[in-house]
């Protein structure tokens, strides 16, 4: 059975493995504080069904509470052990059924197993803040072994944490002209793809939000990180076969264990 990648923009994907759909990082907003989406339509409504949504971490554009108020009653969703305490907004969400895990946990939904893996990122809801959760990402496995990455930093074990992987959902850019540590850009990722040896990887978050009146800085920043990511994953991982999506594209995997 193919495995269904559809990417929607920033960080946000759905992975349809198994007869299950599994969405991540839901952020389906217009402007977000001081962001503006600047490519890509919003989604269509259809965009937010899911059997199970994953976040990633707490900050805003990845924890975005108007974007998971729109799930549907019954939703999954799975955060950072913390999450509920740190955004006390999320206890509000009464109509989903929230599960906080840390690296190393599973969750079964329906055939699909779902493992947390450390990432290397400011887990916190602000940039400071009384409450620290645990930045993760995640491993999506039925079909196939899906990677979500969330917003993590190259590091030495990460190909051990996160285990065998079919595909790899890894982020490339960022919203903001420069990116910080805790981030990968399309060199380091391209890093992280030969590390961890994928048979296929979708570049993300990168070109659909950018602050309001940066425009005119450092315009590349914002569109070339996906090309600049197939370039460079040709050099670092010519094994692995990168599809680099526009927004609301998927594309059919073919898995073969």
């Amino acid at each position: 059975m193919p495995v269904e990648i559809t990417w929607w923009g920033h960080a946000t994907c759905t992975v349809v493995d198994s007869n299950i759909r599994v969405l991540t990082d839901p952020l389906f907003a217009g402007r977000l504080a001081h962001l503006r989406r600047r490519r890509g339509a919003l989604p269509a409504p259809d965009a937010r069904r899911a059997d199970v949504a994953l976040v990633s971490h707490l900050h805003a554009d990845h924890l975005h509470l108007p974007s998971l108020a729109r799930l549907a009653p019954g939703t999954r969703l799975l955060v950072p052990r913390g999450a509920p305490r740190a955004v006390p907004g999320l206890r509000r969400l009464t109509h989903l059924r929230i599960t906080e895990v840390a690296p190393g946990d599973e969750t079964v939904i329906g055939d699909l197993v779902v493992r947390a893996v450390s990432a290397r990122h400011d887990g916190r809801r602000l940039p400071i803040g009384p409450h620290r959760c645990p930045a993760l990402g995640y491993v999506v496995e039925g079909e196939a072994r899906t990677y979500f990455a969330g917003d993590t930093g190259l590091f030495d074990s990460m190909a051990e944490e996160v285990g065998p992987v079919d595909v790899a959902l890894l982020p490339v850019g960022g919203w903001g002209p420069y990116l910080g540590p805790g981030h990968l850009d399309a060199g380091r990722a391209a890093q992280a793809l030969a590390r961890l040896a994928p048979r296929s990887a979708v570049p993300v978050h990168y070109g659909t939000y950018w602050p309001i009146g940066m425009d005119a800085v450092r315009p590349h920043e914002f569109h070339a990180p996906g090309d600049e990511f197939v370039r460079l994953a040709a050099e670092y991982a010519p094994q692995v076969t990168v599809h680099k999506l526009g927004h609301g594209e998927g594309v059919r995997l073919e898995v073969a264990r």
